[in-house]
């Protein structure tokens, strides 16, 4: 049997949704994106939304509108794809890392205070595999020093921390649509989430090279004149890519059931493998179940990470490992001087991480067949 390690869940009507888009002859800055951003903002339970072409994007706009530049530091966790640390450095700003809490493998509070320096001007927490990280205390960590905090959502739509959704308590949140992630829009998007009237338009300019009018606009007025007020990016959202969302939106909270029954069955089955250390969600919080992550203590389980996931590829099971540190890349260690051992808990975690396969359209059988690999491993 062959399990991929994620799958995007597309049905009938979102292939309609993207038909109709291309009947219609108008491909992208319409309408789509605005009823779908419109939506989004709602589901979310913020005042705006703005969709662009990838969580990167949203990042680097977010980091654009809250004027982060050069000579500043934002603080971001080590553990986390090299898009959130890359923001702040777009902007000439210093990513500076901050180690993980051990048991949800999310940034530490107790880290960021630790790294917060006259320079720093925010801190970007990332909700890794989907559990909000500990929103409060990093909230309150920052208003003390006068930081703002942009949420990286890549993982965590529909997760929610102390009964909110994540991407509404901070200045900004940024979601990623990712082919792999719990809703795509046609392999890459992003939205920016705020309850920021002046951020929000302040990034819905930047997305389009900072002309006061699109094309949608312009075909709908009398005059063809515009300028450019600044220097802006091409981040827009397709039409296609916005009706797709429109309708992946819909089944959210559906498929993340999917996600976390197949997570339950994964830990029921393997918490007492000895060796094997199944995931943890912390109190008064909900997860998107993005990633399922289980840390493999080789003294005990009898081989390594690598050789389970070696053994696993064996016979058609797909794994990945998310993440290695930013701090051990190499380009970060050769521009900012990071190295090993800067970072203990995330090096020691990293060590042993692996992420089993886990999508919405994930059948018993292969949850099963995953599983029973897995015992048939053990030494």
């Amino acid at each position: 049997m062959e399990v991929p390690f994620a799958m995007p869940d597309i049905d009938q009507q979102d292939k309609k949704g993207v038909a109709d888009v291309l009947d219609s002859q108008w491909l992208t800055g319409g309408q789509k994106t605005v009823e779908f951003e419109k939506k989004f903002a709602e589901y979310i339970g913020v005042k705006y939304a703005v969709a662009v072409n990838s969580c990167t994007a949203a990042l680097h706009l977010a980091m654009r509108a809250l004027n982060i530049g050069q000579g500043d530091e934002v603080i971001v966790p080590t553990m986390t794809f090299a898009a959130t640390a890359n923001a702040p450095i777009f902007c000439g700003a210093k990513p500076v890392f901050a180690d993980i809490d051990e048991k949800t493998f999310n940034i530490s509070p107790e880290s960021v205070k630790e790294r917060i320096t006259s320079k720093t001007r925010a801190i970007i927490p990332v909700h890794i595999a989907g559990q909000p990280c500990e929103l409060r205390e990093i909230l309150q960590i920052a208003m003390d020093h006068n930081l703002f905090v942009v949420e990286d959502c890549a993982h965590s739509l529909g997760a929610t921390y102390q009964g909110f959704q994540t991407g509404r308590l901070s200045v900004a949140g940024c979601f990623s649509f990712y082919a792999s992630k719990n809703i795509t829009t046609g392999g890459e998007g992003g939205m920016i989430t705020t309850n920021d009237g002046e951020l929000a338009k302040y990034v819905r300019l930047m997305r389009t090279h900072c002309a006061t009018k699109g094309v949608w606009e312009r075909n709908q007025s009398a005059s063809w004149e515009y300028d450019i007020v600044d220097l802006g990016y091409n981040y827009r959202m397709s039409e296609m890519a916005a009706s797709l969302g429109i309708s992946q939106l819909k089944r959210v909270d559906q498929m993340n059931e999917r996600r976390a029954e197949v997570s339950e069955y994964y830990t029921e089955r393997l918490r007492d493998i000895s060796g094997i250390i199944t995931p943890k969600l912390a109190e008064n919080r909900t997860s998107s179940y993005h990633l399922y992550i289980i840390r493999v203590v080789e003294k005990k389980f009898g081989m390594s990470r690598d050789e389970l996931f070696k053994g696993l590829a064996e016979v058609g099971i797909e794994c990945s490992v998310h993440y290695k540190p930013l701090h051990m890349m190499s380009f970060y260690s050769q521009k900012y001087g990071y190295k090993v051992g800067d970072y203990p808990v995330a090096e020691r975690v990293y060590s042993e991480i692996l992420s089993l396969p886990l999508f919405s359209k994930m059948s018993d059988e292969q949850v099963e067949y995953v599983v029973e690999q897995i015992e048939g491993l053990v030494k």
